[in-house]
């Protein structure tokens, strides 16, 4: 997406001097927010986002009326988003999670549950960060699942750095709510400027908010709805808001490979794998035939890896 490479360019831009040097606070003791935007809805990316400033910046932050997204308007959350961006004593960054990557991970045979999604974008802002220069000392975030495994599993891997895992953190320290507008704003910018892959006759944008109970966003799912491809890229065809939908849908047969050849397994359906959020059935895996379909047989094909 051009949009997230130009907002990561504006964030290194906004807190870097010229030439690309740190700034001189990079070196004090600093502290980092983190908050997300977008984990609930059926449509478009998750995005993390992070704010961070040196410690004896901490009483400036606190009056920049910087408060948890949620509560602002969206005109005031791009105000304060397009402040905090010039201003040099911030720094800030995102990372910006695919729908398509959410779901293949989260359906893919070895599963990564959205937690733990979370927890590693987390973790690869602080990362990033650190690896920039800057002296990490204390980081807020906003908990993803039991708070004190999360600040444990955090502190086991960046010791030394104070964390602090709450609920609502993004109304309790204006370092997080900094982040969260940073996250929010990002996330509406993707999917206001959000390029549909697909071309299909009729398709149009009105998706509404993309949480699974609007109205709106559950027409858009019925109208582009595919019997066979499912649905477009925007759209995260694991959560189980999408199951209902492909109950009309067509069984698509795969071929398998040939290490699953010696369970027995020659041929599987996508809906026996949890690609449309159905129940896993046995007679819906095995296919009535043995071994590779004769098409494969008859012209001598075989599935190589190289040449």
């Amino acid at each position: 997406m051009n949009l997230v490479r130009v907002l990561l360019s504006q964030s290194r831009a906004g807190v870097m001097e010229m030439g690309g040097t740190l700034p001189d606070w990079a070196s004090q003791p600093c502290i980092l927010g983190i908050d997300e935007a977008g984990r609930g809805p059926v449509l478009g990316p998750m995005v993390y986002g992070c704010m961070f400033c040196s410690k004896s910046f901490e009483k400036t932050l606190a009056s920049l009326n910087f408060a948890d997204s949620k509560t602002l308007k969206e005109e005031k959350r791009e105000e304060l988003f397009e402040n905090l961006k010039t201003d040099r004593s911030i720094g800030w960054e995102v990372d910006v999670i695919d729908p398509r990557e959410l779901s293949a991970k989260m359906l893919k045979k070895e599963k990564v549950n959205l937690n733990e999604i979370s927890h590693n974008s987390a973790i690869g802002l602080v990362k990033k960060v650190l690896a920039m220069g800057f002296l990490i000392t204390e980081v807020y975030v906003d908990t993803v699942g039991d708070a004190d495994k999360y600040r444990t599993k955090l502190s086991e891997i960046f010791q030394g750095i104070k964390f602090v895992v709450a609920k609502k953190a993004d109304s309790l320290f204006p370092v997080v709510s900094g982040a969260s507008i940073v996250a929010k704003v990002t996330r509406d910018r993707a999917l206001r400027d959000w390029k549909l892959d697909e071309t299909a006759d009729g398709m149009h944008r009105n998706f509404g908010s993309g949480y699974p109970g609007d109205p709106e966003t559950k027409a858009w799912l019925e109208h582009h709805k595919h019997p066979v491809f499912g649905f477009p890229s925007l759209v995260r065809f694991s959560w189980g808001t999408c199951a209902p939908f492909f109950k009309e849908g067509v069984d698509v047969v795969w071929e398998a490979d040939k290490s699953e050849e010696g369970s027995g397994r020659g041929q599987m359906k996508l809906a026996g794998l949890g690609i449309t959020g159905m129940k896993r059935k046995a007679e819906e895996i095995e296919s009535s035939g043995k071994g590779r379909c004769k098409f494969f047989l008859a012209r001598r094909l075989e599935l190589l890896s190289s040449f």
